[in-house]
């Protein structure tokens, strides 16, 4: 074996919660058997990271940079470009990524924001049409993953079609409220607005929407997340050190692509709570032979806050942590010198169904951390004693420290 430091980190997508009255007035992290978690935290130390400036909205594009420790003031861009990055979309100086949503509004209201989880065969051919009647030498539709897709705004130099005071809102962030309420405002919002309107109507009337659960067809599509190309200093510049990210949704291999880690593929990984919680723990192990720093992204706790399930968020904590955070910790405990991780990226909360700014708990242990004997969750990381990290982006300093 290397006598090469190893380091593991695991994020489960907005697993920080607060407490809630199905589980007894405890957080999902509190009420989820979670025995490697916990050991981490007992072995290591544990603390609170703010991964989210102030002026950001919560959200896994800001939250990602910072837990691959580059800051989001320097760094960030727009959440769309760094999905086009893990897409293969080449993006010029003056070209825009936008996202665009498959989803459902009914009466007016965001109803759901993923059309009924819609599949990426039935989302292709919808994004397919939308290129055909949309499509021009400006604007080109993308089939991504599911609901998951984007547009591109090809522009010319000196054309600005939108700027700082562009503003659209996450689809995720309003559910079941007037979709007209959250509509894009500021320059270029008109031209928003407009495909917003022409692309809905070329939606609801494709072939496969007709044939879809009537609670949630697919019936328009949702333009955010605007940004231009973004720069990253390669990782392993920085810190000597070569990184693999599994994960199943592009805006995470996107950020890790940018900063010159390997993506690895796992077959079964959805991006949902139906995800292979085993295969994405053994192609972790696996990866260790070859990388030194190895990063599992799970989506699914974040997919069952969205959804306001209680109790699926629970049972997708317990996965990760018996499928994906023990083995792996057995895993990386084998070599001389190791590290593990578990961090949320922003906290997603039951109640409002939506994303949240609160801090998140993160644990650490391996070598050269001293043992803190406490177990992982919210309340545990506030009692620590550990100053909170703000900006969080300093995690990854002290992780590799």
């Amino acid at each position: 074996m290397s006598d090469k430091t190893k380091y593991v980190m695991v994020i489960p997508d907005g697993a920080s919660d607060e407490p809630h009255p199905a589980l007894g007035g405890r957080s999902p992290l509190e009420a989820a058997r979670t025995p490697n978690m916990d050991r981490i935290a007992r072995e290591g130390m544990l603390g609170l990271a703010r991964n989210v400036p102030n002026r950001f909205n919560p959200a896994s594009d800001v939250a990602t940079l910072s837990l691959l420790g580059y800051d989001p003031e320097v760094y960030y861009t727009g959440r769309a470009p760094l999905e086009a990055a893990a897409m293969g979309i080449p993006l010029g100086p003056d070209d825009w990524a936008i996202r665009c949503n498959i989803n459902t509004i009914l009466e007016g209201r965001m109803t759901d924001f993923t059309a009924g989880h819609i599949t990426s065969e039935e989302g292709r051919p919808i994004m397919e049409a939308l290129q055909a009647e949309l499509g021009s030498s400006k604007y080109e539709f993308h089939a991504g993953v599911s609901y998951r897709n984007l547009m591109i705004y090809r522009g010319s130099p000196g054309e600005a079609p939108f700027d700082d005071t562009t503003h659209t809102t996450p689809p995720h962030d309003v559910p079941d409220q007037l979709a007209s309420d959250h509509l894009p405002k500021g320059k270029g919002s008109e031209l928003l607005r407009n495909l917003m309107a022409r692309g809905s109507k070329i939606v609801a009337e494709h072939p496969v929407s007709l044939t879809r659960n009537a609670h949630n067809p697919a019936n328009s599509i949702w333009l955010w997340g605007q940004g231009r190309k973004p720069s990253l200093k390669p990782f392993v510049e920085i810190h000597g050190i070569k990184g693999a990210m599994i994960a199943a949704v592009d805006l995470v291999r996107g950020v890790a692509q940018l900063a010159g880690w390997a993506r690895i593929d796992v077959p079964g990984a959805t991006g949902y709570l139906d995800t292979d919680y085993a295969a994405k723990g053994q192609y972790g192990i696996k990866a260790l032979d070859d990388f030194d720093f190895v990063c599992v992204h799970i989506e699914a706790p974040d997919e069952a806050s969205h959804e306001g399930r209680p109790e699926a968020k629970v049972e997708a904590l317990e996965r990760i942590d018996e499928a994906i955070v023990g083995p792996l910790l057995e895993a990386v405990a084998r070599y001389p010198k190791w590290r593990a991780l578990v961090t949320p990226d922003h906290s997603t909360l039951i109640r409002t169904r939506a994303h949240d700014r609160a801090p998140v708990p993160w644990a650490m242990c391996g070598t050269g951390i001293a043992a803190s004997g406490l177990t992982y969750n919210e309340k545990a990381a506030r009692d620590a004693g550990v100053e909170l990290l703000d900006p969080g982006f300093r995690l990854m300093e002290r992780f590799l420290a």
